[in-house]
């Protein structure tokens, strides 16, 4: 095959997987003046992948029930995650562990070979997405190919003896966790409730939680209770457990929620008076009802959660040099197997993240 060529696999448009083609004749993105080009060695695969591919971001689908309204989807002139159309075809990925082969004006030659985890919240350049930022893998061409070219502090240094697929599993879910945490002012001796807690973020946020010194009740199907335990989870709820009579009103100090969806009167209503909602994921349904009299009598701060504070990435790549967090890989696929990954993610069966080789 040709050096100037690398295998990828594009998403063409809105819908079900055959939208997803693995090619092997994709240009090789050449790296521009501040920036790192980087030998994907394993990806991840995250709830946003799929959002994005059904076109569930589009206010024509907020119920997560695809973009179909009639028309047709590959089209959405809001499919984006920022609310913009997608430019079509798209390198999909926002995880990636691999090591630097190139870099571009204005960067040292020296840091050719060194083995990274790349942040995928980039700044913005010319159109993006949501805050100034973009979003790796949405906004721009993303890591389900074997280069990907982002600006060199995007490219963080890792020193690890875990594998790259191990490695890979954290940029995406545990930055979104530790945002979370961040926001809802999770501290030692809090009480804290974590829904989707068998997912990346939620698996992520069970552990990270627990190195805060909190008190993790996770919600997740009962035969993953036993791994949620050996992650840090104190006690784990069944799921479409009925909240309020197991655990009571006002007794969690912060809810983390990547789930929505009808359990949302029930998550306010556990929280203790001055509790702290945050959420960043809506795969139980993204409409939900909410009496305001709940939130301004017991003083609860609600808080959405996409784009985090600057450093976060950087502590969290500290987290994993120090031990204090370990990888949750369920599975691995090769990377012509993407949608297969995809479908594997989709059926829920695992606990933490599914990775692709390249």
């Amino acid at each position: 095959m040709s050096t100037d060529r690398m295998h990828a696999v594009w998403l063409t448009g809105h819908g079900d997987a055959s939208v997803l083609e693995y090619r092997e004749d994709v240009p090789v993105p050449q790296p521009g003046p501040g920036e790192v080009r980087v030998r994907v060695r394993a990806a991840a695969v995250n709830n946003t992948d799929i959002n994005l591919r059904i076109g569930w971001y589009s206010k024509r689908s907020p119920t997560a029930a695809g973009a179909d309204d009639g028309g047709t989807p590959s089209a959405l002139e809001d499919g984006g995650w920022g609310g913009a159309p997608v430019a079509f075809p798209l390198i999909q990925g926002a995880d990636a562990c691999g090591e630097i082969e190139a870099v571009g004006t204005g960067v040292p030659a020296g840091r050719i070979g060194e083995r990274v985890l790349i942040d995928p919240i980039l700044p913005a350049a010319g159109q993006g997405g949501k805050a100034g930022v973009r979003y790796l893998g949405s906004d721009c061409n993303g890591t389900f190919a074997e280069f990907v070219c982002v600006p060199t502090q995007n490219a963080l240094r890792i020193r690890s003896t875990m594998t790259d697929a191990e490695l890979a599993t954290f940029p995406c879910s545990y930055l979104t966790a530790e945002n979370l945490l961040t926001r809802a002012g999770v501290c030692d001796g809090q009480t804290i409730l974590v829904t989707g807690a068998s997912g990346g973020v939620g698996s992520a946020a069970v552990q990270l939680a627990r190195r805060r010194g909190a008190r993790v009740i996770a919600v997740a199907s009962a035969e993953k209770a036993v791994t949620l335990k050996s992650l840090g989870a104190l006690e784990v709820l069944a799921r479409g457990e009925d909240l309020m009579k197991r655990l009571g009103a006002e007794s969690v100090d912060a809810v983390i929620d990547v789930v929505g969806g009808p359990a949302f009167t029930a998550l306010l209503g556990v929280l203790k008076r001055g509790g702290r909602y945050a959420v960043a994921g809506a795969i139980g349904g993204a409409l939900v009802t909410l009496d305001l009299r709940t939130v301004y009598l017991k003083d609860l701060t609600l808080h959405g959660c996409t784009v985090p504070e600057p450093g976060l990435f950087a502590r969290l790549v500290g987290y994993i040099e120090q031990g204090e967090i370990r990888a949750v890989l369920a599975t691995t696929f090769p990377l012509r197997e993407l949608a297969a990954a995809q479908q594997a993610f989709l059926e829920k069966s695992h606990v933490g993240k599914i990775a692709v080789l390249l």
